[in-house]
């Protein structure tokens, strides 16, 4: 039955066990966790199946399912998938079953938490999959409702402070997206949301460039706020760090990709005229990004902090991938938003793991975790290997292909986003060393480590993904270029045009 409209069935499987956990007692906290855990597993193995039925040798949209809602508007709930959001899909479930079995630590308000935690995947998914610009923003914003909440009850430290910080920044950066967004509308008059009936009508009557100029900037940094696009990166690091390692994943690991997939979809995509005049700019910014945030996160002691600020400056490559606009480039984006959303996610749970058994993640207080750690110890090392682009893992293969994207077009941002590199390798050397190598801390002589399967079993997941990309790149490539390619043929024509 799922496989008749299996991109409705993603969305309906986690918002059904919401509606099983508002008719289910606070205090049946047990059945509680089974419906969630069973509500965020059933979309992670039909995201699966989904990706591995797309047809990548006929490429486009496929799975497309479509229902006019307000028509005078030309809205409509339109689902679709292509070799892009069919990656980003399936990094979504692997994200968010693994948060979803982090979350086991959650003790206080179980059952609103997951309820939270369900809209926010919910949310996630819907934008995803949406092929109207209408319900993409509808869902977009669903994701981001719930962080307000989730890191405010449920976060530590400054959580308040945390929360409403980066609630104030995606707000911001949502309602400038949000005028972009309608501006293009108008401009384009078709009198649609559709963005397939978009895409065909401006090929044979694409905007004039000066209306796209000034639209595409809106774009471009609303959402580039989500992305962290420097110096709109502030809310990140404090965001990650006091919100409870759950959302922390999902939000370094999958939301702040909504980003770029939305700067991909609606300003590259549908301006290209507009994209060769600010993508050289973007470019540079996104060295900022690399260098600057990088330099930061050198400078950390909390490990949350570090990893914050690590996410930003990865996302700097992913800036300068969407500034080539070519086919290797732009593949390279969209296999390090699955590679770094992995790695994100897995430094976090990771980070979540040790915070909850010290009850701190200050590396001058930690130290020598490795003999009562092993486990965690290990899948931290080489989540610190992949993060610093060492071969075997996903992020390499991203890298590398971001960084020959963007050598002819680019040359010195290139080789200052290489120095990134030998930056990341030095703070993530440091978090080893400082933190699971040396002496013990004698006050650490209890601690336990990773034992049963169940806690275990997120670690090695995500794990086994991000070394199954970086070892059989083709695994996902193959469906990532079917997506990206016409992108890039697109852009290619209109600059011969020129």
């Amino acid at each position: 039955m799922m496989t008749n409209h299996p991109l409705s069935w993603i969305l309906a499987l986690p918002a059904v066990a919401l509606l099983f956990l508002l008719l289910t007692p606070s205090d049946k906290t047990s059945l509680i966790r089974r419906i969630a855990n069973l509500g965020v597993l059933l979309p992670f193995i039909l995201s699966g199946w989904i990706f591995f039925a797309y047809d990548h040798t006929i490429g486009g949209f496929q799975f497309i399912e479509k229902i006019p809602w307000v028509v005078p508007f030309g809205i409509s709930y339109h689902l679709g998938i292509d070799g892009i959001n069919s990656v980003m899909i399936l990094l979504l479930g692997f994200s968010s079953f693994a948060g979803i079995l982090i979350s086991q630590n959650i003790k206080e308000r179980v059952k609103e938490y997951y309820i939270l935690l369900l809209l926010m995947i919910i949310g996630t998914y819907g934008a995803f999959l949406s092929l109207d610009i209408f319900f993409f923003y509808f869902f977009h914003e669903i994701a981001a409702i719930p962080t307000f909440l989730l890191i405010s009850i449920w976060g530590s430290g400054r959580k308040e402070y945390g929360a409403m910080k980066l609630t104030l920044y995606l707000t911001a950066g949502a309602a400038v997206a949000l005028i972009g967004l309608i501006a293009f509308y108008v401009a384009v008059g078709l009198e649609s949301f559709d963005l397939i009936s978009i895409q065909q009508y401006l090929i044979q009557n694409p905007l004039p460039v000066d209306v796209q100029n000034w639209i595409f900037p809106l774009i471009v940094l609303g959402f580039g706020v989500t992305l962290t696009l420097w110096p709109f990166y502030t809310w990140a690091p404090v965001g990650y760090a006091t919100a409870p390692t759950a959302v922390s994943m999902l939000h370094a690991g999958v939301l702040k990709k909504l980003g770029a997939y939305a700067i991909l979809r609606f300003a590259i995509q549908l301006m290209p005229d507009a994209a060769a005049t600010w993508m050289p700019i973007v470019a540079t910014l996104a060295v900022l990004n690399i260098l600057y945030c990088g330099l930061i996160a050198l400078t950390q002691r909390d490990i949350k902090y570090l990893l914050g600020y690590s996410s930003c400056s990865h996302m700097g490559y992913i800036l300068l991938g969407l500034a080539c606009m070519n086919v290797i480039g732009l593949n390279g984006v969209v296999f390090l938003m699955f590679a770094h959303g992995i790695l994100a996610s897995l430094g976090f749970a990771l980070t979540g793991f040790v915070s909850d058994q010290t009850q701190t993640r200050n590396l001058d207080e930690l130290g020598g975790l490795t003999k009562r750690m092993p486990f965690i110890a290990t899948c931290f090392a080489m989540m610190a290997l992949a993060s610093a682009g060492v071969p075997g893992f996903g992020n390499f293969v991203a890298e590398i292909m971001v960084l020959l994207g963007s050598w002819d077009q680019y040359r010195w941002q290139t080789v200052l986003a290489v120095l990134g590199i030998v930056i990341t390798a030095v703070y993530m050397l440091k978090t080893i060393r400082l933190g699971f190598q040396g002496p013990m801390n004698p006050k650490w002589s209890k601690l336990a480590d990773a034992q049963t399967p169940l806690q275990k079993l997120p670690f090695i997941l995500l794990l086994a993904a991000l070394i199954a990309v970086g070892c059989w790149p083709s695994l996902i490539l193959k469906n990532i270029d079917s997506g990206t390619k016409p992108i890039a043929q697109h852009i290619r024509l209109v600059a011969n045009a020129r």
